[in-house]
């Protein structure tokens, strides 16, 4: 971390808010570290808004069934295509939910964001990247996490943890040579922005995972309350970059 980064870097939008985001493969806890954040800060008292990608909207949702069935009647796509899909959702979803509710001075927190395009359909599919990026800004309208949470765990660990009834399209349709360049993706992407990513183990406890999660959000200058955890939840004192965000 280089000096500008220890002083602070600039905040990733105007809004008073804060948006995190939470990153992985299949498998790595996403939604329930999300829904988990969610309550710890809720029971801080501080607005917060939970949400998800694909999906947040109407359209959304319509959209995610279309990515996520895995049925025999599901609708076959390609990396394009998927793309494409995912990032219409997306900037409905920052319209209608994310800036608005950053604007209100909410905590957001969303499980899965635009470093999900980059890591399956860039990475895992082969799709160039740079056009990713483009299309990316596109859709988010610039819009930035200020903290993304990498939940990382190894493929097969992951897939392991879904039965066979739970399996998405992703899960079920993709083989693991596949999602091993997806997780190769999200740690190519945490590597690169370190001022922005935190990455935990998501092989150890959930209560382990949660306290792990709550040191990295409590350290966004105003949300220093969630950092609080139960005593002994944590295990040892976390090992976590000295991340500030300049308010």
């Amino acid at each position: 971390m280089n000096l500008e980064q220890q002083r602070g870097y600039a905040r990733a939008h105007a809004g008073p808010g804060w948006f995190v985001t939470f990153e992985g493969p299949e498998g790595s806890g996403k939604t329930i570290q999300a829904a988990r954040l969610h309550a710890s800060a809720v029971a801080a008292g501080i607005p917060t808004t939970l949400t998800r990608e694909p999906g947040g909207t109407p359209l959304g949702d319509r959209i995610r069934q279309i990515l996520m069935d895995a049925g025999e009647d599901s609708v076959p796509l390609g990396p394009r295509a998927d793309a494409l899909l995912f990032n219409a959702a997306r900037a409905q979803h920052v319209d209608d939910v994310l800036r608005p509710a950053l604007a209100r001075g909410e905590l957001v927190i969303c499980a899965r964001y635009a470093d999900s395009t980059l890591a399956y359909q860039g990475y895992g599919s082969g799709l160039p990247l740079a056009a990713l990026a483009e299309l990316q800004q596109l859709a988010t309208d610039g819009l930035r996490p200020d903290l993304t949470v990498l939940l990382d765990v190894p493929v097969e660990i992951g897939l392991g943890r879904k039965g066979s009834d739970e399996q998405q399209r992703f899960e079920a349709g993709f083989d693991l040579a596949y999602h091993q360049r997806v997780r190769d993706g999200f740690r190519r992407l945490a590597a690169a922005e370190p001022e922005r990513f935190v990455s935990v183990d998501a092989t150890a406890s959930e209560a382990r995972v949660e306290a792990l999660v709550r040191a990295a959000v409590g350290r966004l200058a105003g949300l220093e309350t969630i950092a609080v955890v139960p005593p002994g939840a944590a295990g040892d004192e976390p090992e976590l970059p000295a991340l500030r965000i300049t308010r």
